[in-house]
């Protein structure tokens, strides 16, 4: 009788694990609860497995380790779908006008809504301003793909922007899916490219403007038609496990653009690209980026500043664990001549370089035009900046690159425990023009 009974007991708790299980199952599995669990496209290019846990993404040499995904996330019951509200979601039909309604609905909600962007579908999208304020907070779940019309006519009223929220408060955007900016017409159309061409402006892929507590991740974009992520005028902003990604003689394909923002961690990403992987202009400060795989591309650059005699200031900016790879330049600071401001308080920590032609390098003279700038007095202003734990190779002889300026040289400049030396071990060099620097630890090129 004992036996009997504990084995009925037995009998009872399995049941109860089974169900448990089953319905835990049944959750994951859920087709619309994606955000939960990323497409199986997606766990392939940030490393997850089929559980959902991180694996490691090799780039070069080098490892950045995905981390898993935050179970604290905003719940809501009502979604605004947009096959619901007529979108086919097949790669041809205009679905602009279906997405602008949904969003109307979703804005104008007083629940908290989910935006839906279904698995499986891709959606052509014409240029579209999703704006605010909104009467709650809306979560946008990108399950499927959306890609950008590629008949320029289509941009006639606005060729800076293909998608842009403007004045959106508690903004989540993720889902896993993909953001195609459809950008081979506009490259090949670039004065860049095509020396006969005039130089026009292309559309930002994806911009927020004016969005404050604004979070973007789990997400790819890519083939933007120039710059892929702009962050612009925004305030307490989260940008993590995004990969970005156009051929590496795309003009102008910046993968994280950051202006006029305060208060913004960039982590977690691959990015690569015909240009900065991350740009940081003026009116940013307390900017982090950590954790980020950069390569093709331009490397992550504070700048350009000073544009035109124009005053610029970044200031409050850490730059950690990076993979340089295959880039054009590492770190850099660029600023042109005749500008005036500052950039002050910039850490770059803890990368590792490979292959890189610049790796370290500020340029107060620089010029992104065909004729030579004019040399000028005024300048924006270099100080405090700090080089800590950089370590890898250079592709050309000049690994570490300082050109401040004659009136306005750099100020405060730390170079700690740097060693980066030629590819296949040649030997590097350091040219060090007006600049007031200090070594600490092994530093390999010093400054002569």
């Amino acid at each position: 009788m004992c036996n009997a009974n504990n084995l009925l007991k037995l009998l009872i708790v399995y049941v109860c694990l089974s169900s448990i299980c089953t319905n835990s199952l049944h959750h994951y599995d859920d087709d619309d609860d994606d955000d939960d669990f990323p497409n199986n496209l997606f766990q392939q290019e940030l490393g997850y497995d089929l559980g959902g846990y991180p694996l490691y993404i090799s780039h070069a040499e080098l490892t950045i380790q995905i981390q898993p995904w935050n179970s604290d996330r905003r719940r809501v019951a009502k979604t605004a779908n947009v096959v619901d509200f007529g979108a086919k979601g097949d790669g041809k039909s205009d679905d602009t006008k279906a997405f602008q309604s949904a969003w109307k609905s979703a804005c104008s909600s007083k629940e908290d809504v989910t935006f839906v962007v279904p698995n499986y579908k891709k959606f052509l999208l014409k240029p579209s301003r999703f704006s605010g304020p909104c009467k709650s907070n809306i979560t946008i779940k990108i399950g499927g793909t959306i890609i950008a019309s590629d008949n320029r006519a289509d941009y006639s009223k606005d060729r800076r922007h293909w998608i842009i929220f403007q004045g959106v408060d508690n903004l989540v955007v993720g889902g896993g899916g993909t953001i195609n900016g459809n950008g081979n017409i506009w490259w090949k159309n670039s004065c860049k490219i095509d020396k006969s061409k005039p130089c026009k402006v292309a559309p930002t892929a994806l911009t927020f403007y004016e969005c404050t507590n604004l979070v973007v991740k789990h997400l790819r974009i890519e083939n933007g038609q120039q710059i892929h992520v702009s962050i612009e005028n925004c305030r307490d902003v989260e940008v993590s496990r995004i990969v970005v990604n156009a051929p590496e003689k795309s003009p102008n394909t910046d993968g994280i653009h950051v202006a006029d923002t305060q208060d913004i961690m960039i982590s977690n990403c691959i990015i690569a690209t015909g240009d900065d992987c991350i740009s940081i202009v003026s009116g940013s400060r307390k900017v982090q980026a950590t954790d980020i795989s950069c390569g093709p591309g331009h490397g992550i650059s504070i700048g350009s500043l000073g544009a035109g005699n124009s005053e610029a200031h970044v200031s409050d900016v850490v730059v950690n664990k990076v993979n340089f790879s295959g880039t054009t330049n590492g770190v850099r600071i660029k600023t042109w001549q005749g500008g005036y401001g500052s950039a002050s308080n910039i850490k770059f920590q803890n990368a590792q370089m490979h292959n890189v032609k610049n790796p370290i390098i500020i340029d107060q003279n620089y010029c992104d035009q065909d004729d030579p700038c004019k040399e000028q007095k005024s300048a924006v202003k270099i100080s405090n900046v700090l080089y800590q734990n950089i370590k890898g190779t250079s592709a050309t002889e000049v690994a570490v690159d300082f050109k401040c300026s004659k009136s306005h040289p750099c100020q405060e400049i730390v170079v700690d425990n740097v060693r980066l030396g030629g590819t296949n071990g040649g030997k590097s060099k350091a040219i060090c023009k007006n600049v007031h620097l200090k070594s600490i630890g092994t530093v390999s090129p010093h400054c002569p």
